[in-house]
């Protein structure tokens, strides 16, 4: 089986980047909002609420007002276009982002925007992805999907956060091609946010899900979810420290995700840079490091220039993936 490069940048590589703490001068005054890009429920919700647990949590801080708010819609577009034109300036506005933001920016479907187009404050953690199906499916394991896909896929519905080209589809695409299933056989139901294909298939309107590790660890805990692989180089510990990597069933894809937040191009520079060392301070502190593992991430640390310069890498890696299927504008 031929084996599929590793979509992103290594992540430990590009972390040794990050700029070291500063002495911050503390969190800007005023509400802060935190905007997630989808509906409640997802990895992009769980980021909002880590960055909201983290800001609450700094010494002197703990009264802080951290809202948050949902702007589904577009996989990311509405909220990335909503703010570019009501908030270009908002120093206490945060988005969210993830690998799957980056993809859309790669393949256009943020219209002409670009990754320079907004200042990247801060990653927040890693994620993966991951394939799964209710506890009582029939399928075992991702030979058993496999199997059925390539006997019947007319059987089998996958739900995926997004539209066709979505990180979520392009997940299971490239899994299904690596194990020999074309992916143009494949049945998918569009959803908003990993939150609402986990319910769908709680519900029994799709059979299966492409998601996200950090998402399926809040599901497989309450024992309604079976994982039957983690995109991920080795096995991840916690929740999932027993599901098998797509590499040690036979498929060799790895799909690591980043989450982190944007806020405003327009924003003043002494804002911007004291929003950097305020998340560098939070990112710090050891109860950060389990917040963040509570919620299903993995350490992973960049803010300001080294993270726009990630992200820069990272949207033409995308590209790159997208385009061998037909995907980039």
């Amino acid at each position: 089986m031929k084996a599929l490069p590793t979509l992103l940048l290594p992540l430990a590589l590009l972390a040794a980047g990050a700029h070291a703490a500063k002495p911050p001068q503390g969190v800007p005054a005023g509400r802060v909002e935190c905007i997630v890009p989808s509906k409640p429920g997802g990895a992009m919700d769980l980021t909002c609420k880590l960055a909201q647990k983290g800001l609450q949590a700094l010494a002197g801080e703990a009264q802080r007002d951290v809202h948050i708010s949902y702007v589904p819609g577009g996989i990311g577009a509405v909220a990335w276009h909503s703010l570019m034109s009501q908030r270009r300036a908002d120093p206490n506005t945060l988005v969210v982002f993830s690998g799957g933001s980056l993809l859309n920016l790669a393949q256009g479907k943020f219209g002409k925007a670009k990754a320079d187009d907004v200042r990247w404050v801060a990653a927040l953690g890693a994620d993966y992805g991951m394939i799964a199906v209710r506890s009582d499916s029939a399928y075992k394991s991702l030979a058993d999907l496999v199997s059925a896909l390539k006997k019947h896929p007319e059987k089998v519905l996958i739900g995926v956060s997004g539209t066709i080209g979505s990180q979520d589809w392009l997940k299971i695409a490239l899994v299904m091609r690596a194990a020999g299933v074309d992916p143009k056989v494949l049945r998918f139901v569009a959803l908003e946010g990993g939150g609402e294909a986990f319910t769908a298939m709680d519900a029994g309107f799709v059979h299966v899900v492409s998601g996200d590790a950090s998402e399926a660890t809040l599901y497989a805990a309450k024992g309604k979810t079976r994982v039957l692989a983690v995109l991920s180089e080795q096995r991840l510990p916690g929740v999932l420290a027993a599901v098998p990597t797509a590499r040690e069933q036979g498929v060799d894809v790895v799909w690591p995700i980043i989450r982190g937040v944007w806020m405003g191009p327009h924003v003043p520079e002494a804002d911007y840079r004291q929003w950097v060392q305020v998340f560098e301070r939070m990112m710090a502190t050891p109860q950060f490091a389990e917040a963040r593992m509570a919620y299903g991430l993995y350490p992973f640390a960049l803010t300001g220039d080294a993270l726009a310069d990630y992200v820069r890498k990272a949207v033409d890696n995308y590209g790159k993936r997208a385009s061998e299927f037909g995907l980039v504008r």
